[in-house]
Protein backbone atom coordinates (compact mmCIF):
# COMPACT_ATOMS: atom_id res chain seq x y z
CA UNK A 1 0.00 0.00 0.00
CA UNK A 2 1.32 3.43 -0.95
CA UNK A 3 1.13 6.04 1.79
CA UNK A 4 2.04 8.93 -0.52
CA UNK A 5 -0.12 10.14 -3.39
CA UNK A 6 1.12 7.86 -6.15
CA UNK A 7 1.25 9.50 -9.59
CA UNK A 8 0.89 6.14 -11.38
CA UNK A 9 3.84 6.86 -13.64
CA UNK A 10 5.48 4.09 -15.60
CA UNK A 11 9.06 3.15 -14.81
CA UNK A 12 10.21 4.92 -17.98
CA UNK A 13 8.27 8.06 -17.05
CA UNK A 14 9.81 8.15 -13.58
CA UNK A 15 13.31 7.64 -15.00
CA UNK A 16 12.94 10.28 -17.71
CA UNK A 17 11.14 13.01 -15.73
CA UNK A 18 12.93 12.98 -12.37
CA UNK A 19 14.52 16.43 -12.32
CA UNK A 20 16.62 18.38 -9.84
CA UNK A 21 13.83 20.35 -8.16
CA UNK A 22 14.68 23.66 -6.53
CA UNK A 23 12.31 26.53 -7.38
CA UNK A 24 9.32 24.20 -7.55
CA UNK A 25 9.67 22.78 -4.07
CA UNK A 26 6.62 23.62 -1.96
CA UNK A 27 8.15 25.29 1.10
CA UNK A 28 4.84 25.41 2.98
CA UNK A 29 3.46 21.88 2.69
CA UNK A 30 4.64 19.47 5.39
CA UNK A 31 6.14 16.13 4.38
CA UNK A 32 4.87 13.25 6.57
CA UNK A 33 7.48 10.96 8.03
CA UNK A 34 5.57 7.91 6.83
CA UNK A 35 6.02 9.03 3.22
CA UNK A 36 9.77 9.44 3.72
CA UNK A 37 10.02 6.02 5.34
CA UNK A 38 8.03 4.42 2.53
CA UNK A 39 10.44 5.90 -0.02
CA UNK A 40 13.38 4.77 2.07
CA UNK A 41 12.08 1.21 2.29
CA UNK A 42 12.11 1.12 -1.53
CA UNK A 43 15.56 2.71 -1.66
CA UNK A 44 16.99 0.07 0.65
CA UNK A 45 16.31 -2.54 -2.03
CA UNK A 46 19.17 -1.04 -4.07
CA UNK A 47 22.37 -3.07 -4.46
CA UNK A 48 25.21 -2.47 -2.04
CA UNK A 49 28.75 -3.83 -2.15
CA UNK A 50 29.08 -7.26 -0.51
CA UNK A 51 25.56 -6.70 0.84
CA UNK A 52 27.21 -4.55 3.49
CA UNK A 53 24.24 -2.18 3.91
CA UNK A 54 26.53 0.25 5.70
CA UNK A 55 24.25 3.21 5.11
CA UNK A 56 22.59 5.50 7.63
CA UNK A 57 19.96 8.15 6.77
CA UNK A 58 19.74 11.41 8.67
CA UNK A 59 16.52 13.38 8.10
CA UNK A 60 16.41 16.90 9.49
CA UNK A 61 13.07 18.61 10.27
CA UNK A 62 14.16 20.91 13.09
CA UNK A 63 14.12 24.54 11.95
CA UNK A 64 17.27 25.58 13.82
CA UNK A 65 19.30 22.67 12.49
CA UNK A 66 18.04 23.24 8.96
CA UNK A 67 19.12 26.86 9.19
CA UNK A 68 22.54 25.86 10.52
CA UNK A 69 23.00 23.35 7.69
CA UNK A 70 21.92 25.98 5.17
CA UNK A 71 24.53 28.37 6.58
CA UNK A 72 27.26 25.72 6.13
CA UNK A 73 26.06 25.14 2.58
CA UNK A 74 26.00 28.86 1.73
CA UNK A 75 29.55 29.36 2.93
CA UNK A 76 30.68 27.26 -0.02
CA UNK A 77 27.77 27.68 -2.45
CA UNK A 78 27.72 31.48 -2.63
CA UNK A 79 31.32 31.96 -3.87
CA UNK A 80 30.90 28.98 -6.20
CA UNK A 81 27.75 30.44 -7.75
CA UNK A 82 29.39 33.86 -8.07
CA UNK A 83 32.50 32.51 -9.79
CA UNK A 84 32.70 32.69 -13.62
CA UNK A 85 32.03 29.41 -15.41
CA UNK A 86 33.75 28.09 -18.51
CA UNK A 87 31.56 27.57 -21.56
CA UNK A 88 30.77 24.07 -22.77
CA UNK A 89 30.70 25.18 -26.36
CA UNK A 90 27.44 23.39 -27.14
CA UNK A 91 23.71 23.53 -26.42
CA UNK A 92 24.30 23.23 -22.67
CA UNK A 93 25.35 26.89 -22.63
CA UNK A 94 21.83 27.89 -23.68
CA UNK A 95 20.38 26.61 -20.41
CA UNK A 96 23.15 27.72 -18.08
CA UNK A 97 21.36 30.88 -16.92
CA UNK A 98 18.27 28.89 -15.95
CA UNK A 99 20.33 26.36 -14.03
CA UNK A 100 22.23 29.14 -12.27
CA UNK A 101 19.03 30.99 -11.36
CA UNK A 102 17.56 27.79 -9.94
CA UNK A 103 20.69 27.07 -7.89
CA UNK A 104 20.71 30.62 -6.49
CA UNK A 105 17.08 30.25 -5.47
CA UNK A 106 17.87 27.10 -3.52
CA UNK A 107 20.88 28.78 -1.93
CA UNK A 108 18.62 31.57 -0.68
CA UNK A 109 15.76 29.34 0.49
CA UNK A 110 17.47 26.14 1.57
CA UNK A 111 16.63 26.66 5.24
CA UNK A 112 12.92 26.82 4.36
CA UNK A 113 12.55 23.36 2.83
CA UNK A 114 10.33 20.99 4.84
CA UNK A 115 12.96 18.26 5.24
CA UNK A 116 16.66 17.78 4.56
CA UNK A 117 18.37 14.43 4.13
CA UNK A 118 22.04 13.56 4.60
CA UNK A 119 22.74 9.95 3.59
CA UNK A 120 25.83 8.47 5.18
CA UNK A 121 27.99 5.41 4.57
CA UNK A 122 30.27 3.63 7.01
CA UNK A 123 33.93 4.31 6.35
CA UNK A 124 36.07 7.08 4.85
CA UNK A 125 37.86 7.16 1.52
CA UNK A 126 39.69 10.46 1.80
CA UNK A 127 42.78 10.54 -0.45
CA UNK A 128 42.31 6.94 -1.63
CA UNK A 129 42.74 5.56 -5.18
CA UNK A 130 39.84 5.84 -7.60
CA UNK A 131 39.04 2.13 -7.45
CA UNK A 132 38.47 2.36 -3.72
CA UNK A 133 36.28 5.45 -3.88
CA UNK A 134 34.26 4.06 -6.80
CA UNK A 135 33.47 0.88 -4.92
CA UNK A 136 32.76 2.82 -1.75
CA UNK A 137 30.27 5.27 -3.21
CA UNK A 138 28.76 2.52 -5.32
CA UNK A 139 27.40 1.10 -2.09
CA UNK A 140 25.40 4.26 -1.36
CA UNK A 141 24.56 6.22 -4.50
CA UNK A 142 22.23 3.65 -6.11
CA UNK A 143 20.06 3.72 -2.98
CA UNK A 144 20.09 7.52 -2.89
CA UNK A 145 18.90 7.71 -6.50
CA UNK A 146 16.22 5.09 -5.82
CA UNK A 147 15.02 7.28 -2.96
CA UNK A 148 14.76 10.30 -5.28
CA UNK A 149 12.87 8.24 -7.85
CA UNK A 150 10.46 7.10 -5.15
CA UNK A 151 9.92 10.73 -4.16
CA UNK A 152 9.11 11.63 -7.76
CA UNK A 153 6.56 8.84 -8.04
CA UNK A 154 4.73 10.31 -5.04
CA UNK A 155 4.71 13.95 -6.10
CA UNK A 156 7.80 15.04 -4.18
CA UNK A 157 11.15 16.28 -5.39
CA UNK A 158 14.73 16.92 -4.36
CA UNK A 159 18.10 18.06 -5.68
CA UNK A 160 21.49 16.41 -5.19
CA UNK A 161 23.78 18.98 -3.57
CA UNK A 162 27.33 18.46 -2.29
CA UNK A 163 28.70 21.94 -1.61
CA UNK A 164 28.29 21.66 2.16
CA UNK A 165 31.03 19.00 2.04
CA UNK A 166 33.72 21.43 0.87
CA UNK A 167 36.51 22.29 3.32
CA UNK A 168 35.51 21.58 6.90
CA UNK A 169 31.80 21.79 6.07
CA UNK A 170 31.29 18.04 6.35
CA UNK A 171 32.86 18.07 9.82
CA UNK A 172 30.66 21.01 10.86
CA UNK A 173 27.55 19.18 9.70
CA UNK A 174 28.68 16.03 11.48
CA UNK A 175 29.19 17.93 14.72
CA UNK A 176 25.79 19.60 14.36
CA UNK A 177 23.93 16.34 13.84
CA UNK A 178 26.04 13.99 15.94
CA UNK A 179 27.29 12.01 12.92
CA UNK A 180 30.49 10.10 13.83
CA UNK A 181 32.78 11.94 11.40
CA UNK A 182 35.68 9.51 11.75
CA UNK A 183 33.46 6.52 10.91
CA UNK A 184 30.87 7.79 8.42
CA UNK A 185 31.06 9.76 5.17
CA UNK A 186 28.25 12.01 4.00
CA UNK A 187 26.97 11.55 0.46
CA UNK A 188 25.31 14.94 0.00
CA UNK A 189 22.59 17.23 1.28
CA UNK A 190 19.11 16.76 -0.18
CA UNK A 191 16.27 19.27 0.21
CA UNK A 192 12.91 17.47 0.16
CA UNK A 193 9.42 18.78 -0.43
CA UNK A 194 6.27 18.24 -2.40
CA UNK A 195 6.54 19.76 -5.85
CA UNK A 196 4.45 22.61 -7.19
CA UNK A 197 2.77 20.63 -9.92
CA UNK A 198 3.89 17.24 -11.13
CA UNK A 199 4.21 17.97 -14.85
CA UNK A 200 7.94 17.46 -15.19
CA UNK A 201 9.22 16.64 -18.67
CA UNK A 202 12.24 15.05 -20.21
CA UNK A 203 15.33 17.26 -20.18
CA UNK A 204 17.31 18.20 -23.27
CA UNK A 205 20.45 16.11 -23.17
CA UNK A 206 23.33 15.50 -25.53
CA UNK A 207 22.39 12.60 -27.82
CA UNK A 208 23.52 9.18 -26.74
CA UNK A 209 25.42 8.51 -29.95
CA UNK A 210 27.77 11.41 -29.14
CA UNK A 211 28.66 9.86 -25.81
CA UNK A 212 28.91 6.20 -26.74
CA UNK A 213 31.97 4.06 -27.50
CA UNK A 214 32.00 0.46 -28.65
CA UNK A 215 34.94 -1.85 -27.89
CA UNK A 216 37.16 1.07 -26.97
CA UNK A 217 37.31 4.85 -26.81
Amino acid sequence: MTVGNALNLSADEVLSTTRSVRKRLDLERPVPREVLLECLELALQAPTGSNSQGWQWVFVEDADRKRALADIYRTNATPYLDAPKSAFGDERDLRRSRVSDSARYLNDHLHEVPVMLIPCLAGRVDNTPGVSSAGFWGSLLPAVWSFILALRSRGLGSAWTTLHLVGDGEKQAADLLGIPFDRYSQGGLFPIGYTKGTDFRQAKRLPADQLTHWNGW
